[in-house]
């Protein structure tokens, strides 16, 4: 079993308004996100449990995937808590934005792990 910390990098073709579960309802504008998770006891499990379309709703990022695309997955390994110093680096990126504060930060002291990017080029 692989450790590690992973990125799905998510695209939102439409807005959307959504609950997610009790963190609350926010308006998601269409474009392109990254979400920063990890998997300390099984990385291969997570990663085809996000790809899955039905699904028990249990984390923050269940509720994104019903109406977001997986466009790419890119995989850390690692038995290190890396998670919030890779979801620094995408906060850090220009124009890079929270939607959804605590979002997937549940436990940590970081702002959000899904972080919006905006359009990037895309035609609205």
């Amino acid at each position: 079993m692989t450790s590690g910390v992973y990125q799905l990098l998510l695209r939102l073709p439409r807005p959307r308004t959504m609950q997610i579960g009790r963190l609350g309802r926010f308006t998601f504008p269409a474009g392109w996100y990254v979400y920063t998770g990890s998997a300390l006891n099984g990385l291969e499990a997570r990663i085809a449990r996000h790809l899955r379309r039905k699904k028990r709703l249990h984390w923050h990022i269940d509720y994104l995937l019903q109406q977001a695309e997986i466009e790419a997955v890119f995989i850390y390994p690692t038995q290190e808590r890396e998670e919030c110093a890779r979801n620094a680096e995408v906060l850090a990126q220009p124009g890079a934005r929270i939607i959804a504060p605590r979002f997937g930060a549940s436990d940590c002291r970081c702002p959000a792990h899904l972080v919006y990017l905006g359009n990037r080029g895309e035609k609205s």
